[in-house]
């Protein structure tokens, strides 16, 4: 058994030969070097437990120095004087644990599957985010590893890249996740608690004017825009029913019956379901959607579904330039469709049913059918406004009272 005083000049010059060989430091016979033919240094640990020679491998050198392969011995032998446990067969279970337990990739695609997918219409925004903008970086880290500067430096790559929403809808959806993670038991903690959102968010205020309207609309119907008719007609319908972008991008030709749209609880932000009555100017957008064979009114590419709601708002933002508009977002067609017929008279209680805004009280369950013909009232003169509008035709606006 070769010895020699282990230093670090000493395992450094270490040079591999035929057979593996070791050297064991000359102060005590328990811990040395291992050195393979190929020049791979292994530090080990030699010891005894319940009467059988055991051998324990510390690391490898220069992945770890020798103070550490030392420091790593004197515990393994503190546990095994002191507590009586074998530090070979512990070590073996750390590593098995940590091996075994779930990486953020994994709890990711637990978290879409599990939880995302049944409970959000959005699910696939959760996962888009994930996928760019955390996956890149901590995808293959053990989830039960993540700390806080994780988190942060996440959310700091995003806030330097210029993307102070990004950055908050994704500490969002991390959040979310890890909270998730925690209630499964699949992680021991939340590194996102005591973590605030990075930015602070003002709540938008944009409405199209008549005249930004009338821009907006015949650049729809021109040839600068790089967009599909498919979502050119789903944002003039979006202005036309003042409906959210989620609900027209994904309706079906089977919710449409006699002047009315139904929908469904499961489609609807608050998961009710929602009657919406289709002004003559609605119905004429209506048809011209193209029915084909697919039971959506606005197909994505494959056919198998609807249009992906991302690619509406990223057709919006791909041609702002195009539009010449300040920045607006679908959601803003919406408001401005309440907020022209607010300017005619349109009573906040009927913009609000129309709007499928979440109601309190008993009276919310039953109160679902009471107003539709005020609404049908309103939207049929906000069609008949906005037929005005964007065709320059001189159209009959009824001012209606507030009551």
């Amino acid at each position: 058994m070769a010895r020699k005083k282990l230093t670090d000049r000493t395992v450094k010059l270490l040079r591999p030969r035929n057979e593996r060989y070791e050297v064991w430091d000359a102060s005590t016979s328990v811990f040395g070097v291992r050195v393979s033919p190929a020049g791979r240094k292994t530090f080990v640990y030699l010891y005894r437990f319940e009467g059988l020679a055991r051998r324990m491998t510390l690391g490898v050198y220069p992945r770890i120095s020798l103070a550490t392969a030392r420091g790593k011995q004197g515990r393994a032998r503190l546990l095994l004087e002191k507590e009586g446990r074998d530090p070979g067969a512990e070590q073996m279970h750390v590593k098995r644990a940590d091996r075994d337990s779930l990486s953020v990739q994994d709890l990711a695609d637990t978290y879409i599957e599990k939880w995302a997918k049944p409970r959000k219409r959005s699910w696939q925004e959760d996962q888009r985010q994930l996928t760019a903008n955390v996956l890149p970086f901590i995808g293959r880290k053990k989830a039960g590893n993540v700390t806080k500067r994780d988190i942060i430096e996440i959310l700091d790559n995003l806030i330097d890249r210029g993307s102070p929403i990004a950055a908050n809808r994704t500490f969002a959806v991390i959040r979310k996740m890890f909270k998730f993670g925690l209630t499964k038991d699949l992680v021991p903690h939340n590194p996102c608690e005591a973590l605030q959102a990075p930015s602070a968010e003002h709540q938008r205020d944009r409405v199209l004017t008549t005249d930004e309207i009338q821009v907006f609309w015949n650049a729809l119907d021109g040839d600068i825009l790089a967009m599909t008719p498919g979502i050119r007609l789903c944002l003039k319908l979006m202005l036309a029913t003042a409906q959210r972008r989620v609900e027209v991008a994904t309706a079906q030709w089977s919710d449409f019956d006699d002047g009315w749209w139904t929908i469904s609880a499961t489609i609807s932000k608050n998961g009710l379901a929602h009657r919406v009555p289709l002004s003559p100017f609605a119905c004429k957008l209506l048809r011209q959607a193209d029915k084909g064979d697919s039971p959506f009114v606005f197909p994505g590419r494959s056919g198998n579904g609807p249009v992906r709601i991302e690619t509406v708002t990223k057709s919006l933002r791909h041609n702002e330039q195009a539009f010449g508009l300040d920045h607006f977002t679908p959601h803003d067609l919406r408001r401005t469709a309440a907020s022209q017929m607010a300017s005619t008279g349109v009573s906040r209680l009927v913009i609000s049913k129309l709007l499928n805004h979440v109601e309190g009280g008993v009276t919310a369950i039953y109160d679902r059918h009471s107003y539709d013909q005020e609404k049908r009232k309103a939207l049929n003169a906000w069609g008949r406004r906005l037929e005005s509008i964007t065709c320059g035709k001189k159209a009959k606006v009824i001012e209606l009272k507030a009551g």
